[in-house]
């Protein structure tokens, strides 16, 4: 029986994820199996948008959003890390050295 032809997979174009689950395919199925599946899974799933909102960045917005309209705060320019505490947000300024 001949043997069948393996589909090619360009791995550099392949997010980190998706190269992490060839490759657990590789080994669990061997490579002529597990390339079937994977460009089959691949091209089965749903494409994804980058409309998709971040949840987290729309209650920052909203926020802070609420503080401005109202003249409680003033943004100056600059950039800003914005990061979690202990029961609290920190917002710290860049430093632009």
């Amino acid at each position: 029986m001949p043997r069948r032809k393996s589909v090619a997979i360009d791995e550099k174009n392949l997010k980190k994820g998706e190269l992490r689950k060839l490759n657990a395919l590789r080994k669990s199925l061997g490579p002529d199996i597990a390339e079937r599946a994977f460009s089959e899974w691949y091209s089965a799933r749903p494409e994804l948008s980058e409309d998709i909102p971040d949840r987290g960045a729309e209650m920052i917005a909203e926020a802070v959003y609420k503080l401005v309209d109202g003249k409680n705060l003033q943004i100056p320019r600059g950039g800003y890390l914005v990061r979690r505490g202990r029961g609290r947000v920190i917002v710290e300024r860049l430093n632009s050295d």
